[in-house]
């Protein structure tokens, strides 16, 4: 930061956790806010007040979100065993994918795949059997119908489905072994609430199997040396 003209600080106050948590969240925002601010000094566009509405909104539902805290632990009983899982998701959701499988990885010693969800049957389909957790990112967006193909597929071999799905979806409920229910938002804005359930899944799995959360093992807070 002091090497820099100008800096966007977070002010999402000291982080102890190893697993930076809470950062990945405040990023994205702060990257909207900075795309959105961008955006007003143009005059040829429009600015969208829905979406500022939906930005305002955003801490309300963080703390509906959070109020799933007891279905992600039991869901953390059941993941707690395996030895391998796999998070798929597409478009913007496919980074939190990635950042699902990092944390379970980072927190709970358990391997973990982040892959995106249309190029499954590139390898990943291959691991799947009763015994492989398969968690999706099936919020509705642009490419949910094709998501909802993919966890079919899982299905059809045995996969262990577990789902992030907005509220009243019975479409992804039907196909899941167990779902985690998240407000709708628009595209850009639903990682920010999707990635919750799965970085507080890390979090569980972690403490079910009695593992310091914010301490594991062979990783620093920061790293200095190249």
């Amino acid at each position: 930061a002091r090497e820099v003209d100008e800096g966007i600080y977070l002010h999402a106050g000291p982080e102890i956790g190893v697993a930076s948590t809470k950062a990945f969240t405040c990023q994205i925002t702060a990257l909207i806010l900075l795309s959105t601010y961008l955006q007003q000094n143009r005059g040829d566009c429009f600015i969208d007040l829905n979406f500022l509405g939906q930005l305002q909104a955003l801490p309300s539902q963080l703390q509906e979100v959070l109020g799933q805290s007891e279905k992600i632990k039991n869901i953390a009983q059941i993941i707690k065993t395996s030895t391998n899982a796999l998070f798929l998701g597409r478009g913007t959701n496919y980074p939190v994918a990635l950042e699902g499988a990092l944390k379970l990885k980072e927190c709970s010693y358990i391997h973990a795949e982040g892959y995106p969800a249309a190029e499954m049957k590139h390898g990943p389909i291959a691991l799947i059997d009763e015994n492989m957790p398969v968690i999706f990112l099936a919020t509705k967006d642009e490419t949910y119908e094709k998501v909802l193909s993919n966890m079919q597929e899982v299905k059809a071999r045995k996969g262990k489905i577990f789902a992030i799905v907005n509220h009243g979806d019975e479409l992804a409920r039907k196909l899941a072994d167990e779902v985690i229910e998240v407000p709708l938002a628009s595209d850009l804005l639903s990682p920010i609430i999707n990635v919750i359930p799965l970085q507080l899944l890390a979090y569980y799995v972690a403490i079910g199997k009695g593992i310091n959360v914010d301490r594991p093992r062979n990783l620093a807070k920061s790293v200095t040396v190249e």
